[in-house]
């Protein structure tokens, strides 16, 4: 086995290590109740915490691509393992909701998201002819950390409190980054090149767009458009799945707490497989497909009288895409705008995630109801799949007509 070969899938090991760490944060929610219990907080003030957090995450993904720079991929990611392990650590002795929003909000997000950002694009430099598979390993693992730290968290909280449960996570999480940290190299430009050159490698973007660049063109807001679209239909779901199953299925309490760990084992799956799936078919169609099917599932739960299969269907449908989605769009950043400024180029298009986690909740204030937001998020879907149908990559236009130009002129 040659040397970037072995090398290239230590990185694997060590992403997915650091991944699955980071992945824990999605087991906010257990903490929830727990707190409420312990301080007499309200319920709806705690459940801000992870919007804080998933902001956070979001926002730090502008900065990320920058720090790494001065910095190097590992000292930060290591930095962020410590910064996230040091967030939760104090939040075991947080006495006050400011002190939760600060700390396991804003520090927690900012240092996820940072991390998170970095070693996904790192990944997907060194692997240029498998994109999309290597994005939904990646993601996949992030997927993954949760569902299992489900019940490592839930354990921690039954038998030594939800504050204690803090340090522990903590203390895990933070030796997980750093292990993971200790096995990635970064891709250098040489380095990548050399991957790029590997059987089956696509052909690279024409030029490496920077920021700015890229901001000039009209296919980063419709990129930015698809991704926010995809993004609050299934974080808004996964944010109100048990409220549907019993006021619009009219299953009872435990039938529709079901429906959280079956949208976290299908959230993981659509990761690896439409992950894999757009290196054969080309990623675009897979968003399109993916955003066709969750109009289609949301439009059912809007005007279908639902029973337990057919709810379950619908949500497993959306968790699905919705995880195809977010794992499909990091290769498709690099496809259009290069590899070289991917952390900084995709950390703004991930400004949908934050926006989306934000939206759908807004959404069903502003018009009341579950049935009415989506119908909105049908009609987004439907906008977005027309959008993922007919964009192309910034001049590719232009470089068909140049190299039908080159053919006719040595034909001639």
């Amino acid at each position: 086995m040659g040397t970037i070969k072995t090398n290239r899938w230590l990185i694997v090991l060590g992403t997915i290590i650091v991944q699955m760490g980071l992945g824990t944060i999605y087991t906010w929610s257990l903490f929830n109740q727990p707190l409420v219990d312990k301080f007499g907080w309200q319920l709806s003030a705690v459940s801000i915490t992870f919007s804080i957090t998933s902001f956070a995450l979001a926002f730090s993904t502008l900065f990320a691509g920058r720090i790494q720079e001065r910095v190097g991929l590992r000292k930060l990611i290591a930095a962020a393992g410590v910064v996230l392990g040091a967030g939760l650590i104090l939040s075991s002795q947080a006495s006050s909701l400011g002190m939760v929003y600060l700390l396991a909000g804003v520090v927690v997000g900012f240092a996820d998201g940072t991390a998170y950002i970095t070693s996904l694009s790192n990944l997907i430099k060194w692997f240029p002819e498998r994109k999309g598979l290597i994005s939904g390993i990646s993601v996949g693992a992030y997927g993954t950390g949760s569902l299992i730290f489900k019940f490592v968290n839930g354990s921690f909280i039954d038998a030594v409190g939800v504050s204690r449960a803090f340090m522990f996570w903590g203390i895990i999480v933070m030796a997980m980054v750093i292990l993971g940290s200790f096995l990635v190299r970064e891709a250098t430009a040489q380095a990548a090149a050399k991957a790029d050159q590997k059987p089956g490698a696509e052909k690279r973007a024409v030029k490496d767009y920077t920021v700015k660049e890229m901001l000039r063109t009209k296919e980063a807001y419709l990129l930015f458009a698809i991704f926010f679209t995809a993004c609050m239909s299934g974080l808004y779901l996964i944010g109100i799945v048990k409220d549907i199953g019993v006021k619009m299925a009219g299953l009872d309490l435990a039938s529709a707490a079901n429906a959280v760990a079956m949208i976290a084992i299908f959230n993981t799956a659509g990761r690896i497989v439409l992950g894999a799936l757009s290196d054969k078919v080309g990623r675009l169609k897979v968003v399109a497909g993916a955003l066709l099917v969750t109009a289609i599932a949301v439009m059912i739960l809007s005007f279908v009288q639902l029973n337990y299969g057919l709810f379950f269907a619908c949500v497993a449908a959306i968790a699905f895409c919705f995880g195809g989605n977010i794992t499909v769009f990091p290769a498709i950043v690099g496809d259009f705008f290069g590899l070289k400024n991917h952390s900084k180029n995709y950390g703004i298009v991930y400004q949908g995630f934050g926006l989306g986690a934000l939206a759908g909740s807004f959404i069903a204030i502003w018009l009341g109801g579950f049935q009415v937001t989506f119908m909105v998020i049908a009609l987004l879907c439907a906008i977005s799949f027309l959008i993922a149908c007919t964009i192309k990559a910034p001049g590719s236009r232009e470089r068909k007509r140049r190299e039908r130009l080159q053919l006719k002129t040595k034909l001639g």
